[in-house]
């Protein structure tokens, strides 16, 4: 597997683009979700390949994580972005577990 280096969260989202991650999923309680599929994947039905963590130099708010998921069967591909650590629902256990595996 090839190494990936990114000094901008919108260099990591165009580059993961381009690499077959178009998709648009958000986190939700039991899964992630893509509204454009109108999908649901649960923890037991997606892999996280790739993740990037990206710090603000002054502001917290800046901070952020990107992570490049595809389902088990490979047919669907997408990208997460979200600020790290911040989530305004309560994940199932099964959510958070398969996110602090990927330094959430």
């Amino acid at each position: 597997m090839e190494n990936y280096s990114y000094s901008t969260l919108s260099e990591a989202v165009n580059d993961l683009t381009k690499r077959g991650y178009t998709n648009e999923f958000k986190i939700c309680t039991d899964g992630v979700e893509c509204s454009g599929l109108e999908i649901m994947l649960y923890p037991d039905y997606f892999e996280i390949m790739e993740f990037y963590r990206f710090e603000g130099d002054t502001d917290p708010a800046d901070e952020a994580v990107v992570y490049a998921i595809a389902s088990k069967d490979g047919a669907t591909k997408g990208l997460i972005v979200n600020g790290y650590g911040i989530y305004s629902d309560k994940l199932s256990d099964a959510m958070l577990k398969k996110l602090k595996e990927h330094h959430l």
